[in-house]
């Protein structure tokens, strides 16, 4: 019998959130400690292929997690002031 990590709403918004919140991109172990509740790291693997999934981070080139969501207040400023360059 094998078990399934499938995680909670409340349990993927946590992870949401600290990722939002650092500036710096980090390694997945560093997310997982910094996580302010535990959590098993199946269920933390498995939340980061479902936001991945869903396009919501991505991992550079050196293996960190990088949220890439358009809810990035940053990205909304730099849309907002950058050039458009095809009409």
């Amino acid at each position: 019998m094998t078990s399934t990590h499938v995680p909670n709403m409340n349990t993927v918004l946590m992870v949401e959130k600290t990722l939002k919140e650092h500036r710096e991109p980090m390694h997945k172990m560093q997310l997982w400690k910094a996580l302010p509740k535990s959590t098993e790291y199946p269920t933390f693997t498995y939340i980061l292929g479902y936001l991945e999934s869903h396009n919501l981070i991505t991992f550079d080139n050196k293996g960190r997690i990088v949220w890439i969501a358009a809810d990035n207040s940053k990205l909304r400023e730099m849309l907002k002031t950058g050039v458009r360059l095809v009409d």
